[in-house]
């Protein structure tokens, strides 16, 4: 229970990395927001944590809008007095095309979920973890952020905006007790496989040394270290999760 005391929000908590993220928190003594646009599965996961005897509460956000993630650090800082995690973790595949075919509906759709989503959340959440000297901030990209995957432009770009955005606010805050990190997975197990075509999926697989999925627990557990007392001279870097994909 090393997170004990603490209160933690995880968007995009309702399926997949995010579920995972807010069960390993909870499970570690954290009060964890479950916040997607999802209600009704933002509700169930919280009801299920709850029910296993750890705290979680449900919030409905849109990650793209400003004022619904300011809601949403209101609200939680308000409720419970403050937030010491924030796990940005809501993110959409968007379309698999050529960059020739894709609309710029569909590249505005992905960057401002995956990207500005981000920085909102955490342009919201860093004034309160700044006055009070203290606060964890992992940001979920995606291996394809570095190296670049053919036929997902917006995606890869939004990631790998990611990552350096990460890098940015580490260094800016360094000096006030707030850390902030990334996390870059390769291929996990989930629905944002299941969009993929069995030929594209396959090629991917194939880059992957160890010849498997991670799996969204594999994260959380990199995550939990991410935000405990463990990590606190860790910021701004991100840290691999890919099977020996990536190595640099």
């Amino acid at each position: 229970m090393k997170l004990s005391g603490q209160v933690a929000i995880v968007t995009g908590g309702a399926s997949n990395i995010g579920k995972a993220v807010g069960w390993r928190l909870a499970r570690e003594g954290a009060q964890v927001i479950i916040a997607d646009i999802n209600f009704a599965a933002a509700e169930k996961v919280a009801a299920d944590i709850t029910e296993a005897g750890f705290k979680a509460l449900p919030h409905r956000v849109d990650v793209s809008s400003k004022k619904e993630v300011q809601d949403m650090i209101r609200k939680g800082e308000e409720e419970l007095g403050r937030i010491d995690i924030l796990a940005n973790v809501a993110g959409i595949l968007g379309p698999s095309a050529p960059v020739s075919e894709i609309s710029e509906e569909d590249w505005d759709r992905v960057l401002a979920i995956n990207l500005k989503g981000t920085f909102l959340c955490c342009q919201a959440a860093i004034d309160g973890m700044i006055k009070r000297g203290y606060g964890r901030i992992v940001n979920i990209s995606s291996v394809s952020g570095k190296e670049g995957n053919p036929m997902l432009a917006p995606y890869v770009s939004s990631k790998a905006g990611v990552i350096a955005f990460t890098k940015s606010l580490g260094k800016e805050i360094a000096k006030t007790g707030v850390t902030v990190n990334c996390i870059s997975p390769t291929m996990i197990e989930g629905e944002l496989v299941k969009q993929m075509s069995e030929s594209y999926f396959q090629s991917l697989l194939d880059k992957i040394p160890m010849g498997r999925l991670g799996k969204p627990e594999e994260v959380a557990g990199l995550l939990n270290y991410l935000v405990s007392d463990e990590a606190g001279f860790i910021t701004g870097q991100c840290y691999d999760l890919s099977g020996g994909r990536s190595v640099y």
